[in-house]
């Protein structure tokens, strides 16, 4: 049995048999240190020329061989003792001394000290970029998030139910990964995006709350925070909900509680405008969509800090400058902003073009009055509006946008967090959380100029069947809002939810009044409508992004650094060489056959 390295300080004096892999090793002639580092820490062992064997077999081991030792547990020399490591005031004297295995030089480094590997090369060797100690603590930390997340759900009264793999197509807004029927050829599977049928349907079943960490899979392109191809998500669905609010009281305990429990870190909201949306008792807002995005410009808003966008439209209804002359004119406040560098303004006028603006126009508040190139397009009064409107003060910037709103919002917005990171303003140990609800129910289509869902087809509208049939114009239409709500977290979107449309009578109206038929309907979500017609309970949930949320606890800027075995930017796996042709008698088996790439012709 071997002993833990975590466990020997508590084997002082005792005759032990450690494992593990050379993490360093030591000449000093007359003896030899061997760090040996297992899942737990490191040990020092300490070999002796008196023990021949083990001291000829020591002089020979290099960096991760794999050795086994058993010896006696000391204390160190006072002057030889190492803070830096939880056993570093004792070490293990060698009496024997075994080589497990050899092993190649390492292509990437297996030590948090020194230069880290590039990403490509440690994904290609990550079964060796996982012995650094900052991954094997990932690994461990993960495994106590999820612990974290099963608890709380059995707590809360929640039964964990798996729910198949291979699925149907769904739709979840991204392309599906499809997989051939060999027994059925012509016809195929899909891996599910999402359980959200198959959810739905427990809760027809008569399952009162159901959850499961949860594997989903979509064909979308991978960012920072958005893993390739597969990710996890803690799935959960009550029955008898009548609305958002009953979901959003039992599943914001768990991520306060994930946020100052499990990754200790400090609640915080500091946007005043965020804080009038709280109610008596509450600790996280309940934001609207669309004032969401009029004050943040965004539907996930950062609320570590306030900054949030200022309507100016009414002090240029009559404005004689050109530029300020459209339907919509905000502004930002920016507290420091005057002593920002010519140079510097010009990045951020780099990225207001790059989100859609023809420029970015500013006003410096200095000591000596406010300095602008635009001052001299202004009138007197509407200098004097912008500063009491936005408080600009000696030493602030105020930038404005100017075009439609929702191009406003778009370009601030992207300002705004640009802006924060410039100034420190985004807190790595603080979360600030938020839930956005309302969001539209259906959206205008600008280019095939026609009504489209705004979000999930299948959310309850707020007013049911009624508000439906009483929307007559496109514009009250486009006013309808779906019972469906989002979380958001430091500016990133954790979580999605909604009431569930369980009515087929609704079911089949929210997609007439977009042109589809009653037979169009039933062709494509048959399987749901046929199990609603046997009475459906009223129903609602949601799913968290666990990878997404686990990144942001670990201070982690990449998803991919929190996963055991992600793909790269590019959605290959460098490691097992995925994806990769496969034999023609597999394509054969399954009924395929591969079409010229009209790229190489």
């Amino acid at each position: 049995m071997y002993t833990k390295s975590s466990a020997l300080k508590s084997s002082l004096g005792k005759t032990v048999t450690v494992a593990g892999w050379v993490n360093s090793r030591r000449d000093h002639g007359g003896l030899i240190f061997i760090d040996l580092r297992d899942f737990t820490g490191l040990i020092q062992l300490v070999v002796t020329p008196e023990q021949t064997d083990a001291f000829a077999l020591a002089e020979s081991l290099r960096d991760e061989f794999v050795i086994r030792a058993t010896g006696k547990i000391r204390n160190r020399e006072k002057d030889l003792v190492n803070p830096n490591i939880a056993t570093g005031d004792i070490e293990l004297v060698v009496e024997t001394l075994e080589l497990l295995n050899r092993s190649e030089t390492p292509p990437v480094n297996t030590h948090d000290e020194g230069t880290e590997s590039g990403e490509e090369l440690r994904l290609k060797y990550r079964f060796l970029d996982l012995r650094r100690p900052s991954m094997q603590e990932t690994l461990k930390s993960r495994s106590e998030f999820y612990r974290f997340l099963r608890n709380y759900m059995y707590d809360a009264g929640f039964t964990e139910v798996t729910t198949p793999i291979l699925a149907n197509s769904s739709p979840e807004g991204a392309r599906d990964f499809l997989v051939p029927s060999r027994l059925k050829p012509g016809t195929f599977y899909a891996l599910p995006q999402a359980p959200q049928q198959f959810k739905q349907l427990l809760m027809v079943g008569g399952v009162e709350r159901y959850f499961q960490i949860a594997p989903c899979f979509r064909d979308e392109d991978p960012r920072a925070d958005r893993l390739y191809g597969d990710f996890y998500q803690l799935d959960l669905e009550m029955s008898f909900v009548e609305n958002g609010e009953d979901v959003r009281k039992t599943v914001e305990p768990l991520m306060l509680s994930l946020a100052t429990d499990f990754a200790e870190k400090k609640l915080v909201l500091r946007s005043e405008v965020a804080k009038k949306y709280l109610k008596p008792g509450e600790t996280v807002p309940r934001i609207p969509y669309r004032d969401s995005m009029d004050f943040y410009g965004v539907d996930k808003p950062d609320l570590r800090f306030g900054m949030e966008l200022l309507d100016l439209t009414a002090i240029f209804a009559q404005t004689e400058f050109k530029v300020f002359k459209t339907p919509c004119v905000k502004a930002l406040k920016v507290t420091g902003g005057a002593a920002l560098t010519r140079s510097q303004i010009d990045s951020f006028t780099d990225l207001a073009k790059k989100e859609g603006a023809g420029g970015l126009a500013y006003i410096l508040y200095t000591p000596e009055g406010p300095k602008s190139p635009i001052l001299k397009f202004m009138s007197e009064s509407e200098i004097a509006s912008v500063a009491h409107t936005t408080g600009a003060k000696p030493g602030d910037a105020v930038f404005f946008g100017a075009d439609s709103r929702e191009k406003v919002n778009k370009v601030l917005g992207q300002l705004r967090l640009a802006f924060a990171d410039h100034f420190g303003l985004r807190n790595p140990d603080e979360i600030a959380f938020a839930w956005i609800v309302d969001f539209p129910f259906y959206e205008w289509d600008e280019k095939l100029k026609k009504l489209d869902f705004g979000h999930n087809p299948f959310s309850m509208p707020k007013g049911g069947l009624e508000a439906l049939t009483s929307a007559k114009t496109i514009e009250e239409k486009l006013a309808l809002l779906a019972d469906q709500y989002d979380m958001v977290m430091n500016g990133l979107e954790i979580c999605s939810g909604a009431v569930r449309n369980y009515n087929p009578d609704i079911m089949y109206k929210v997609f007439n009044i977009l042109g589809f038929s009653n037979e169009y309907v039933e062709a494509r979500f048959g399987g749901m409508l046929s199990a609603f017609k046997f009475g459906a309970p009223p129903h609602a949930g949601c799913a968290f992004g666990i990878d997404r949320i686990f990144m942001e606890l670990k201070n982690t800027k990449s998803i991919r650094d929190v996963v055991a075995f992600p793909k790269n930017g590019s959605g290959v796996d460098l490691m097992m060489n995925s994806p990769s042709s496969v034999d023609p008698s597999q394509l054969e088996e399954a009924h395929l056959a591969l079409l010229p790439d009209d790229s190489e012709t």
